[in-house]
């Protein structure tokens, strides 16, 4: 059994995670960090009645209780530190927190690399996402074009996505590996309106961004050819749907030297 603590419990992540491991008999919630929210019963905070223990407000818990992993569904600055923290304590990471940019990447694999812990983070947990991305990089070398259309919460923070990003990355890196050439170039020569393109990720992929009241996350891989069009979607609805994938990568990382990015190497992409 996985001996594992959340770090942001409080959170809407972070709550649905304790209630999976909660249920999960391969896990064992052993601790529960949140600032914001230390002392509260873990039962109150969670939404189960029958979990014990109360939520705690300093990383040393950890210790204390024998973490042997550790989820982050935090902030982006806090879950650096966090993880930092982690690898000096040989004490594995999985880290969902979004926005997380590829100098931090970097500071996290010193970091692990010189830890008996290892780390893995993902930009996202849910299967269907992991498949949408790895089903986008298939088809990549044989279109002309790709837009990416990413859309989430009002309460999302941070724009593009994490998996936006890694989509444009996966995209470029098939179409650069099969030989394909460059995509179509962008025929625009005047916006309108400032930033009505999008962002540019990797190979000049154009992403965009939406955030509504109502969505949780979706996103689109929107490829075009002479005369046709493909379009992948995934939509998650739930927070639930990201819980077999952190559960996996929980535990799978004990055997990932070092750091991991994305759960598609666990499900042998």
């Amino acid at each position: 059994m996985v001996r594992v603590a959340v770090l942001g419990a409080a959170g809407r992540m972070g709550q649905t995670l304790c209630r999976a491991l909660w249920e999960d008999p391969g896990c064992e919630l052993v601790a529960a960090v949140d600032p914001r929210f230390a002392g509260s019963p873990l039962a109150a905070v969670a939404g189960v009645e029958d979990l014990p223990g109360e939520v705690s407000g300093e990383l040393e818990e950890l210790e204390r209780r024998g973490a042997e992993v550790a989820v982050d569904f935090t902030v982006a600055s806090s879950a650096l530190s966090n993880m930092r923290w982690c690898a000096a304590h040989d004490i594995h990471g999985v880290v969902g927190t979004s926005g997380l940019g590829q100098e931090a990447l970097v500071v996290l694999r010193g970091a692990f690399e010189q830890s008996r812990a290892n780390c893995l983070v993902a930009p996202n947990f849910a299967i269907g996402a992991v498949l949408m991305m790895r089903l986008a990089a298939l088809a990549a070398p044989y279109m002309d074009g790709v837009e990416i259309v990413e859309l989430h919460h009002d309460a999302k923070q941070d724009a593009p996505s994490g998996t936006a990003m890694r989509t444009a990355e996966l995209v470029d890196d098939a179409r650069r590996s099969a030989g394909s050439g460059p995509w179509a170039p962008d025929p625009t020569t005047q916006q309108n309106l400032a930033g009505a393109r999008g962002a540019t990720g990797a190979g000049g992929v154009h992403v965009h961004s939406v955030r509504i009241p109502g969505l949780l996350a979706h996103q689109e891989v929107i490829f075009g050819a002479r005369g046709q069009s493909l379009t992948l979607r995934h939509d998650s609805y739930d927070r639930s749907s990201f819980m077999p994938g952190v559960l996996l990568a929980v535990k799978e990382v004990g055997r990932r030297p070092g750091l991991t990015v994305g759960l598609e190497a666990l499900l042998g992409f």
